[in-house]
């Protein structure tokens, strides 16, 4: 019987710290302010390709209050890694196609943390039809760890020259840059 009730307390503070997170992530003034370099939304309807977690209609609920008019669609030239897209022009990847009010795509923008966490760019489906997609912003870390440019070298001149070098001669004295580890 103690176990019973203390599994009931457990469920009881799980939901409760759920329904915290939800409220937080969702309608509270905090965590999520809109960045000034985003563009407002327009007042029309909007299409919108969903890959992640908002595939499945409770999430779509709680996000927007709608369901969408999910749609199957495909979106061809990236794959999907875990929740983020990568560009791949031969993949693609399977997800829904919502249509959403202005003030439900406001609220999808705050889902994703528009200009936080996640960019909201056009592109067409397999179908030919335009839609929003939120792709991944890069992290710090990623931007801080990122190789450099592939076509970066470094300009190294022979100790022997007194001289600098003209134009046309710096080309035959370079070496690549390596990776980092």
């Amino acid at each position: 019987m103690v176990w019973v009730k203390r599994g009931l307390w457990l469920i009881a503070l799980l939901l409760i710290g759920m329904a915290g997170w939800l409220w937080l992530t969702m309608l509270s003034p905090w965590f999520y302010e809109r960045p000034d370099t985003v563009a407002e939304v327009e007042p029309r309807t909007h299409q919108v390709f969903v890959y992640g977690t908002l595939r499945y209609w409770p999430v779509r609920w709680v996000v927007m209050g709608a369901s969408g008019n999910p749609s199957e669609a495909r979106l061809p030239g990236f794959e999907r890694r875990g929740l983020d897209l990568s560009p791949n022009p031969a993949a693609h990847v399977e997800g829904l196609l919502l249509t959403v009010t202005a003030d439900q795509l406001e609220r999808l923008d705050r889902y994703e943390r528009l200009g936080v966490r996640y960019n909201r760019i056009k592109q067409p489906l397999a179908n030919g039809q335009q839609a929003w997609v939120y792709v991944r912003l890069p992290t710090l870390g990623q931007r801080w760890l990122a190789p450099p440019v592939d076509l970066a070298a470094l300009v190294t001149y022979p100790t022997s020259l007194t001289t600098p070098p003209t134009p046309g001669s710096v080309l035959t004295h370079f070496r690549p840059l390596q990776e980092r580890p």
